[in-house]
């Protein structure tokens, strides 16, 4: 293949993941950082990433990359985010009592280490649970119920019909369901 057939290949396929992903991908990233350019950029990050994975991939190869390499890049960003503000803060001491005081409310949560363990111990069963559906009905479940699309909105990013994303979630809310009674015995 020619460097400008693959050029024209990832010149289609980038059209193609913008059509189907800016959307979603924009409404994702703004939730999460509330800054309509940098969710633009990141948005872009993600579709350069994907290009650049493979030139061989497909639209529908390209499904299951897209939302794993978002989160990533916001991992990415949080802990760049977290190097700089950890190398612009000022010292405690430097700081008035009254400011201290009002960070250290806001930092510092009231969780004692049995309620923690407790949580860490659900979440753990929570994403057991949820990897023990097929993926389709995993990011279904993820996109409606944590991610609060609406059910058209992923029937069309995913090419199905409302229908089919209900039955998808009527099955997922079954299966966690199940498991939650199990694990309660």
């Amino acid at each position: 293949m020619s460097a400008a057939e693959r050029s024209s290949d990832r010149a289609e396929l980038l059209a193609q993941l913008d059509a189907r992903f800016r959307t979603p991908l924009m409404r994702y990233f703004h939730r999460r950082v509330q800054n309509r350019a940098e969710a633009e950029d990141l948005t872009q990050q993600v579709f350069l990433r994907i290009i650049r994975a493979d030139t061989r991939l497909s639209i529908d190869q390209a499904d299951g990359l897209i939302f794993i390499t978002a989160a990533n890049l916001l991992t990415d960003r949080s802990r760049r985010n977290g190097y700089r503000i950890a190398q612009s803060s000022v010292p405690i001491d430097g700081m008035a009592e009254s400011e201290f005081v009002s960070l250290s409310a806001h930092a510092v949560e009231d969780r004692h280490p049995e309620r923690v363990l407790i949580a860490r111990d659900t979440l753990e069963a929570a994403i057991a649970a949820l990897d023990q559906l097929g993926q389709r009905t995993r990011d279904i479940f993820v996109l409606t119920r944590l991610e609060n699309m609406k059910q058209a909105e992923v029937a069309r990013l995913l090419g199905i019909s409302v229908s089919a994303v209900e039955k998808h979630l009527i099955r997922a809310a079954t299966h966690l369901a199940l498991f939650w009674r199990e694990e309660g015995q």
